[in-house]
C-alpha cells in the first residue's frame, strides 16, 4: 500500500532541483544549512499560519465554524486561502468523543494553501502505513495520548479531497483575541498528530 511512492525514483523536477542545489553548494554560493532552515520555516512556521487563522476564526465565530464544517473549501476561501492542492477541502472537528488524524496512504496529498509544505514524516512509508493500522500507537509516538473512550478516526487524503483537522479550542483561552489563538495552533494539530494544549490562567 505504501511502498509505491517510497521506492519510486525521484521525478524529473526533483532531480533537476537536487542537481542545481549540489552545483550551488559545490561553488559555495549557498549554504546547505540555510536551505534546511528555509524549508523548516515554511514547513512549521510560515506555511501553517494560514490554517491557524482558519482554526482561530472557527473558534471565535460559530457561524464561520458552521460554514467551515459544511463546506471547507468555500469557507477557507473566504479568508483568501485557495490554490493548487487546496481545491477540495473537508474539515473534520475534534471533540471530546472523537479525535481525527489525516494521512495519504497512496502518496502525500496535502493541503498546501493552508498547511504549507508537508513534513517529511507525513510522506514517509512508515507513517502512511502505520497510522491506519495503529493510529493510537502512532499518536503516542508524537506525544499525543488519548483516553480509551475517545474514538480515533483516520481520514485518507487523495487527489480529489484533502482534509484539515479542526482541533479543540484549549481551556484557559476564554476572551483571547483571534490573533492570540492563532499563535497556539500548530501544523501537527491540524494534521491530528497533536492537540493544542490547555493554557494556564496566566496572561
Amino acid at each position: 500500500m505504501s511502498g509505491h511512492s517510497h521506492t519510486a525514483p525521484p521525478s524529473d523536477p526533483e532531480l533537476r532541483i537536487k542537481a542545481l542545489e549540489s552545483l550551488l553548494v559545490e561553488k559555495k554560493l549557498i549554504n546547505p544549512d540555510a536551505i534546511d532552515a528555509i524549508i523548516e520555516t515554511y514547513e512549521t512556521k510560515i506555511g501553517p499560519r494560514n490554517g491557524a487563522r482558519v482554526v482561530a476564526r472557527a473558534w471565535v465565530d460559530p457561524e464561520y465554524k458552521a460554514r467551515l464544517l459544511a463546506d471547507g473549501t468555500k469557507a477557507i476561501a473566504e479568508l483568501g486561502f485557495t490554490g493548487v492542492q487546496g481545491e477540495d477541502m473537508v474539515v473534520v472537528e475534534n471533540t471530546d468523543e472523537v479525535h481525527n488524524v489525516v494521512v495519504c496512504t497512496l502518496c502525500s496529498c496535502y493541503p498546501w494553501p493552508t498547511l504549507g509544505l508537508p513534513p517529511v514524516w507525513y510522506k514517509a512509508a512508515p507513517y502512511r502505513a502505520r497510522v491506519v493500522s495503529d493510529p493510537r500507537g502512532v499518536l503516542l509516538e508524537f506525544g499525543t495520548r488519548l483516553s480509551d473512550d475517545v474514538e480515533v478516526r483516520v481520514w485518507d487524503s487523495n487527489a480529489e479531497l484533502r482534509y484539515l483537522v479542526l482541533p479543540q479550542r484549549p481551556e484557559g483561552t476564554e476572551g483571547w483575541s483571534e490573533d492570540r489563538l492563532a499563535a497556539l495552533v500548530s501544523r501537527d494539530s491540524m494534521i491530528g498528530t497533536a492537540v493544542v494544549p490547555a493554557q494556564g490562567a496566566a496572561s
